[in-house]
């Protein structure tokens, strides 16, 4: 027997379910019984919001599981993208993560794979203001 998911909303919360958008009236329990890719309105970004290198990433790689159709051009992009996003860093800790996320990825696990750039992303907004206090200094 499958597991089942339950996924909590609040009202007007909206929810992406194999390209379909969802929202919520009330708060209400979903329960998905079997698989099923979906995102939680929290973990989509905007595409104004995608203004630095992990974010950009992190938005074709949503733009996978939001828009199947469009899937094999967003992970074109994705793929063309990947390399000049990691030479913009120096810092091991997204060195590693970048790698990890890859394989994520090349393994078809694109949610696990944005988990783990939107984890890095307090990171990269240090590195970046970092960056702007010695460009400023």
């Amino acid at each position: 027997m499958t597991s089942t998911l339950k996924i909590h909303l609040r009202r007007n919360e909206r929810l992406f379910v194999n390209g379909a958008v969802l929202r919520a009236d009330r708060k209400v329990t979903i329960e998905f019984l079997n698989d099923v890719v979906f995102l939680l309105e929290s973990h989509v970004l905007q595409e104004e919001q995608a203004d630095t290198p992990l974010r950009q990433l992190y938005f074709m790689l949503q733009y996978i599981l939001i828009e199947p159709k469009s899937a094999d051009m967003a992970r074109a992009m994705y793929h063309q993208s990947f390399g000049l996003v990691r030479s913009h860093f120096d810092s091991e800790v997204v060195l590693v993560g970048l790698g990890e996320a890859d394989a994520m990825v090349r393994s078809d696990r694109v949610f696990d794979a944005m988990k783990i750039i939107r984890r890095m992303f307090p990171i990269e907004d240090s590195i970046l203001s970092s960056d702007a206090l010695l460009a400023a200094g």
